[in-house]
């Protein structure tokens, strides 16, 4: 969403920042963008050279007797960097690691001057409070949580982009009249919100406002305004464990709690996955989610357990399903699914045989195949290239089964 907005019209993220400047009596900006985004880079470097040209940044702007100039600083991609204070140790050259606070920014921020930190999309609506007044601004929401919000709608549902909606706007709202509802087939299971940090909220939730509260209430945050929308093919499992080993990996491993507490947690996720935990295991990643909360320094930290914590919350049955049946209900976690040849429907093409890098598939030409599950590493390769016509591959996983039914072509004429 800042990327958008700063490809699209760098000028009110300046316009913003030129006014906050006057606001605190700051004479330095600076805009932190990522390396991965040039396009932004570029599109605000030629705005502010646009502002300088027209006497709106740089020495006494306008005649009025006001410094203030922007910079443009890139990060290197740290996620963590979205923290403010490793925001500013990263500006400054050192590596980008939170420290704690007090003294916060405002009171002891870049070299040790006070330093006011915000959101492009913040400082992007300042020029529109300015314009239109506060009295107008604060009609768009509900009390406590005016304007809108961009988010980013994406996952299994019809129409995906950035939408910008007042805040207060029922999350069912969003998913089915904005994003059009599920895929066809499909039944929508939950709505991850805030990024990877986030967490998720069920279908049955979905009636909840969009508000600050409201999200945190639920277990989740508005973070930066991800809103990723799973289906009954998602397996909630391995989704924690996805967004898990992204906030491990950008961990910037200061404190113990986030460091290690987050690879332990991601330890057990592998074991519920891979059919190999306990119930002892579960209670254990429970209470680890609920240590690395409290006790981690940032952000970062403290909110890397939600996807964990609200899929225990609103789906403990699955994680269970995992460990006691050794089932994965989205057919997602592929050690717990079993590749069987129906005999009535194989006719011996060999396509299985083919793609089997393991030597797990025994079979003669023209003749009925074989998986050899002791060597089977549960690729799924030969379900993928089984001709739809005969659909022979079928997949178990613990009490569940998938047969797909052959797809028959009428000839033509």
């Amino acid at each position: 969403m800042d990327r958008s907005i700063l490809e699209g019209n760098p000028h009110l993220v300046i316009e913003g920042m030129v006014i906050a400047a006057i606001a605190i009596g700051a004479t330095e900006g600076f805009i932190f963008v990522r390396t991965e985004y040039p396009l932004a880079r570029k599109h605000t470097e030629v705005a502010l050279q646009h502002a300088r040209n027209h006497g709106l940044l740089g020495k006494n702007i306008l005649a009025s007797g006001i410094d203030f100039d922007i910079e443009i600083v890139r990060g290197a991609g740290a996620y963590v960097c979205g923290e403010e204070t490793a925001l500013i140790a990263s500006i400054e050259g050192r590596r980008g690691m939170p420290r704690p606070r007090p003294p916060y920014p405002v009171e002891k921020g870049l070299w040790g001057r006070p330093t006011c930190i915000n959101n492009v999309e913040t400082l992007a609506n300042v020029p529109i409070i300015i314009e239109q007044g506060s009295e107008a601004y604060a009609a768009i929401g509900v009390e406590g949580n005016s304007g809108t919000k961009i988010f980013s709608l994406v996952g299994k549902i019809r129409n995906t982009g950035l939408v910008e909606v007042p805040l207060g706007i029922p999350i069912r709202k969003v998913v089915y009249d904005i994003g059009g509802g599920p895929l066809e087939g499909q039944k929508i299971k939950a709505v991850q919100t805030g990024g990877p940090s986030g967490g998720c909220i069920p279908e049955e939730l979905f009636d909840l406002p969009v508000t600050f509260d409201s999200l945190t209430e639920a277990g989740s945050i508005m973070g930066s305004g991800g809103m990723i929308v799973i289906d009954e093919e998602t397996c909630v499992v391995d989704l924690a464990k996805y967004f898990l080993t992204f906030t491990q990996e950008e961990s910037c491993g200061q404190c113990p709690p986030c460091r290690v507490g987050s690879r332990a947690m991601l330890v057990l996720l592998d074991r519920i996955t891979e059919g190999t935990a306990t119930m002892a295991d579960l209670d254990k990643l429970e209470q680890l989610a609920g240590t690395v909360r409290e006790a981690s320094l940032c952000g970062l930290g403290k909110n890397a357990p939600n996807p964990v914590i609200t899929t225990l919350r609103y789906f403990r049955e699955e994680y269970v399903e995992h460990i006691e049946k050794k089932q994965c209900r989205a057919f997602t976690c592929k050690q717990l699914i079993t590749y069987t040849i129906d005999e009535e429907r194989c006719n011996g093409c060999g396509a299985c045989f083919r793609v089997c890098n393991d030597d797990a598939i025994i079979g003669e030409p023209k003749q009925l195949h074989v998986i050899d599950q002791d060597r089977c590493v549960h690729c799924g390769n030969c379900f993928v290239v089984c001709p739809p016509s005969l659909a022979a591959v079928v997949r178990t996983s613990g009490e569940l089964t998938r047969y797909e039914e052959p797809v028959v072509k009428a000839k033509k004429g």
